[in-house]
């Protein structure tokens, strides 16, 4: 009992705890059911880390799953992994469990996550549409109190895990209802492509653009991203005019769905929350499709697809085959998906975090770079 009375005193009135103090009075609320009513907390009390506020439902959420190695940097770990073995590797995370990883090429799009549902819950207090993040990970439930150590230090809201000790993650995806998986793991990413969940591989860049703290950006290629490959398939068969004329003759025929289309929907969605309360143009959401599409004669058919899904984008960038990199570097998006590895690379040569679409008939004919 002086240990509710103490914690009662630190929560009343309202203020800000470190994470770890946070978690302990969630671990108290969980086990015993009369603590909750013994602590009357108030309305408008919040924390990071809020015991008020429940997790929201998976069908309610839009959630993203991201795997510890893209979320923070293992690379040191997974070299002792592949040269000594799990046992070894095991060792190693519980002996250096008190020193945090450094943020990776997720980790400023999982901010920028946390940075809407601020706001969404500054708008809507009793909503569960937010942002759900899950950590996935192959780990060991060893590793989980190095990750938990980080994830602290950072000041992370990630209370999901999953942590399958070297198993598939894609059936727990699928019964999280994920709305996004970010994998270090194309083969897995490949399988969850193949199950219908939206999913991209992600790669640490040596050189990082500032992104924004409190807007996110999302950009997307289209074909075979948003859209089907389709057209994709129609230009690697019959070159840049073949393409031309059948995107003509096609013009009011919409495109079939791509492996992201869903996702640019959910963010859609919580766009049109902001909206409704006329944060239209100071919306923390913000998208853009970022096209190799020629506007005039392959553009007008992909607007069309969008505007009959309901879907939109903030911005739409044709670029008739000119290199999207340096685009990108003045969108600073914290994260763009593309099914080329071509134009991945290009746009982490220019500091942007890119993601990697394993889709469609790109994946069977690779653009090749040009050598110097």
């Amino acid at each position: 009992m002086w240990l509710v009375r103490c914690l009662h005193s630190l929560t009343y009135p309202p203020l800000s705890l470190p994470p770890i103090l946070s978690k302990l009075i969630s671990l108290f609320v969980s086990i015993s059911p009369s603590f909750s009513s013994f602590l009357p907390v108030p309305s408008a009390f919040s924390l990071h880390h809020s015991i008020t506020q429940p997790f929201p439902k998976p069908e309610n959420a839009v959630t993203i799953a991201v795997s510890s190695r893209v979320l923070f940097r293992t690379e040191t770990e997974q070299k002792v992994y592949e040269q000594k073995g799990v046992e070894e590797y095991l060792r190693y995370q519980v002996e250096h469990e008190n020193e945090p990883f450094a943020p990776g090429p997720a980790f400023s799009f999982v901010k920028a996550l946390e940075a809407v549902n601020a706001r969404l819950r500054e708008l809507y207090p009793e909503s569960e549409e937010l942002f759900d993040i899950v950590l996935v990970t192959y780990n060991h439930a060893h590793v989980g109190v190095r990750l938990i150590n980080t994830i602290n230090h950072h000041n992370l809201f990630i209370e999901r895990f999953c942590m399958t000790g070297g198993s598939s993650p894609i059936g727990y995806l699928k019964a999280w209802q994920t709305n996004l998986y970010l994998s270090a793991d194309a083969e897995k990413v490949r399988e969850a492509l193949s199950e219908g969940i939206a999913a991209a591989t992600m790669f640490m860049s040596n050189k990082l653009t500032e992104v924004s703290q409190t807007q996110l950006r999302v950009a997307f290629d289209g074909d075979a991203v948003l859209f089907s490959d389709e057209s994709e398939r129609i230009f690697k068969a019959q070159g840049l005019d073949g393409f031309f004329q059948h995107e003509r003759d096609n013009e009011d025929i919409l495109l079939d769905r791509g492996p992201l289309k869903d996702f640019l929907a959910s963010l859609g969605k919580l766009q049109k929350k902001f909206y409704a309360k006329g944060h239209r143009l100071d919306c923390p959401i913000r998208t853009y499709l970022v096209t190799a599409r020629s506007a005039a004669s392959s553009g007008i058919r992909a607007l069309k697809t969008l505007r009959a899904w309901g879907l939109e984008t903030d911005e739409a960038l044709f670029l008739a085959g000119a290199p999207k990199g340096p685009m990108l570097e003045k969108i600073r998006p914290h994260i763009y998906f593309d099914d080329q590895m071509f134009h991945v690379e290009g746009a982490a040569e220019m500091g942007t975090v890119a993601a990697h679409v394993p889709y469609g008939i790109a994946q069977k004919h690779p653009h090749k770079k040009k050598k110097d």
